[in-house]
């Protein structure tokens, strides 16, 4: 595995928060292209993007941070700030302590939901984005698996008992996935506790916002899409999501006009996991459009 450095930051309401640092080298490092800022999903972490630094690191500087109430990041002492907006001010705290006003933004699911934040907040701090399946409008079906599981302690003896669960969960997200991939993924996810069970590595308070919002539309973020424009931007949807509409990914690349690229993950659901051959390929194009400005 690439090497990477552990960082820590304060977020405006006092929780230490942590991120791993991949840092580039070589030609990487003195060209002046912008860092990857990788936001993860609802449950993810920064282990979630292991894969992508594992190809990227190096020549691009990756900063992977966990979110508040996942892994090394401290707990909220209030669950309803485990919300978009409170994420968004603690990554703009971030990317004030480091000094980083430009960068390339990879949000998968809940970390595309803070990129649009940040699009309609701070536009001139994107050099490009990825959408990793997700959008102004999210399907019920995929809403409410997410709702059914986010927030459900488990406990297993080992890790391939935590990588059979998770295949029995999700076999229809990752099909083609067999017990080794399984069990990588167990160990992004999980972690072991002090009795030595192997444990969600989550504050599973951070479900309780989602179901105090229930059923109840949100605000319109179609509008947000606008923000992307001259702005190279890749939408990836899984081809068997249950997020992500095919609807609601073409209108997307309609909103958002030229600078946009939709590539279809062919047999993923929700959501890819960025090292499959054609979500690998499009990351490519769209750091290469990146760099040459």
């Amino acid at each position: 595995m690439t090497g990477y450095k552990d960082g820590y930051w304060w977020s405006p309401d006092g929780l230490r928060l942590h991120y791993r640092d991949y840092p580039a080298t070589g030609a990487g490092s003195d060209d002046g292209r912008p860092p990857l800022l990788c936001l993860p999903g609802l449950t993810r972490n920064a282990r979630d993007f292991e894969p992508l630094a594992g190809r990227l690191a190096g020549e691009w500087r990756l900063i992977c941070p966990d979110m508040r109430g996942r892994a090394e990041s401290a707990y909220a002492k209030d669950a309803m700030t485990y919300v978009p907006l409170s994420y968004l001010q603690d990554i703009s705290r971030l990317l004030a302590d480091l000094a980083i006003t430009r960068f390339v933004a990879v949000g998968t699911s809940l970390g595309g939901l803070i990129t649009m934040l940040i699009a309609a907040t701070h536009r001139e701090w994107l050099a490009g984005a990825v959408l990793n399946d997700v959008g102004p409008a999210l399907d019920d079906a995929g809403l409410d698996r997410i709702r059914s599981y986010v927030g459900v302690g488990q406990s297993h003896p080992t890790w391939v008992h935590a990588a059979r669960a998770l295949a029995e969960a999700n076999a229809d997200v990752y099909p083609g996935y067999g017990l080794e991939q399984w069990i990588a993924m167990a160990k992004r996810l999980y972690r072991l506790n002090s009795g030595g069970r192997i444990v969600l590595d989550y504050d599973m308070k951070i479900a309780e916002p989602i179901r105090a919002m229930g059923s109840e539309a949100g605000v319109d973020m179609w509008p947000v899409m606008q923000a992307f424009r001259g702005i190279p931007t890749l939408l990836l949807r899984g081809e068997r999501s249950d997020l992500l509409s095919v609807a609601s990914a073409r209108r997307m690349v309609g909103e958002i006009g030229e600078g946009a690229e939709l590539v279809t993950v062919p047999d993923v659901g929700h959501a890819p996991a960025l090292d499959e051959p054609e979500s690998a390929a499009a990351i490519d194009r769209l750091l290469d459009r990146v760099l040459r400005g």
